[in-house]
């Protein structure tokens, strides 16, 4: 436990987002409805979804052919599966995306409800549904992929979700997408979930650390250079130790 808040703790997006969660509480208290209730539990499926959108479509996209956009890629997502144990990669190098992120989606949401509920209710429940639903789904989403990558003591909940995470990284990085405890039903739903013998199928010792790319793709290397690492990935195998090395089935 003390482990995964000293990583959280040190989480700069969570810093930047605290200030907004805040006020949010604060007017949750203070302008209290039910119809607030309705929007924190929205803001909190809605960033779920978000959660497992964002990690499928947008940090397992293609790599970008060009390198500055692969650096970036890298910075965000790759490099944590190169290094998964490493926080300096558990989240990316842009602490003040989420922070643009739900100002971006407030205003959106204050506009489709201003004709049905007035620009005062609208901007209220637009606001508490962000900033303290999706914001608290946020940081639950954080410390269950901190807990799943700290080595630590780990009860019944840690365990289960340590070992759904650490399928998506070592077993098949194509399948299992959510991170936040409860959510499989968002991989079962639309057809991602683990399946032992596809991972079988597609596992690739040399290969699963990178999210199926070469180790030695000049792209990876290039980042690597970019961001100052000099350490191989954990598993990885050269050229020469994977033609000497049958690559295991998993």
């Amino acid at each position: 436990m003390k482990a995964t808040f000293a990583v959280l703790i040190n989480m700069g997006s969570l810093h930047r987002l605290l200030p907004f969660w805040l006020a949010g509480v604060f007017a949750l208290i203070y302008w209290f409805t039910p119809l607030l209730l309705l929007a924190v539990g929205y803001g909190i499926v809605a960033q779920f979804v978000v959660e497992y959108a964002m990690h499928r479509f947008l940090f397992h996209r293609e790599p970008p052919t060009d390198q500055g956009p692969f650096n970036d890629l890298y910075r965000s997502h790759i490099g944590h599966h190169e290094f998964p144990n490493d926080p300096e990669f558990f989240t990316g190098g842009d602490h003040w995306y989420p922070v643009r992120f739900g100002l971006i989606s407030f205003v959106v949401h204050g506009l489709i409800l201003w004709p049905f509920l007035g620009f005062g209710t609208a901007v209220l429940a637009a606001y508490v549904a962000l900033f303290v639903g999706s914001v608290s789904a946020f940081a639950f989403y954080e410390y269950c992929h901190t807990l799943a990558h700290v080595n630590v003591p780990k009860g019944w909940f840690g365990q289960r979700v340590t070992r759904s995470h650490l399928a998506h990284h070592f077993q098949d990085h194509q399948a299992t997408f959510h991170v936040s405890f409860g959510m499989g039903w968002i991989d079962h739903l639309f057809g991602t979930r683990h399946d032992r013998d596809v991972a079988r199928e597609r596992f690739h010792r040399d290969t699963i650390l990178s999210m199926g790319m070469d180790p030695e793709d000049l792209r990876l290397v290039t980042a690597r250079k970019a961001f100052g690492i000099t350490k191989v990935p954990r598993g990885k195998l050269t050229r020469q130790q994977a033609t000497e090395s049958p690559t295991p089935s998993a």
